[in-house]
């Protein structure tokens, strides 16, 4: 796994912002373990207001429901860590926010809060388009480290999806 220092996250996230600024394209993020971490680093890049609609951080459940959409079914099934909630972030996000694409994140930074079923370092990602057959896509990582490391390493892979999307 790649690990992602200051320079290297700032380098993936002009990157970004070069694609969509360059396909015209408005992006929307909702995070959850990461705190803001994604929506920081681009905002950091002059003129991000050209391609960065918003972000949401809804840590609580209770926000996740109310900011966000997801189902309180969905969090009771499932668990904020999980496909299904990852999904419903991505794609509430994507219908507030009004942009083009909507990526989401929600994890278990620790060092505590992880479970045998959710342990530190579990990490899923949903990531959505308004347009075309690309419908939601959702992946899972599991990531190693102190609370940093996973927060690095959940916003690191996000830029690299979000450039391959």
């Amino acid at each position: 796994m790649t690990s992602f220092d200051d320079a290297g996250l700032a380098a993936l996230a002009r990157r970004v912002a070069e694609e969509f600024s360059s396909r015209g394209l408005k992006l929307v993020t909702a995070e959850s373990c990461t705190g803001g971490y994604l929506a920081k680093l681009l905002t950091d890049i002059p003129g991000s207001s050209a391609w960065f609609e918003c972000g949401w951080v809804c840590y609580s459940n209770a926000a996740k429901q109310r900011d966000l959409g997801v189902r309180a079914d969905t969090l009771a099934e499932h668990g904020a860590v999980s496909e299904d909630t990852v999904i419903e972030m991505a794609r509430g996000a994507l219908e507030r926010g009004e942009a083009d694409v909507a990526i989401a994140i929600s994890g278990v930074a620790g060092p505590d809060g992880g479970t045998a079923q959710h342990p530190v370092g579990e990490v899923w990602f949903g990531l959505t388009r308004a347009e075309g057959a690309f419908g939601i896509q959702a992946r899972r990582e599991r990531f190693s480290g102190d609370r940093d490391a996973i927060r690095r390493l959940s916003v690191g892979l996000a830029l690299e999806w979000l450039l391959e999307s």
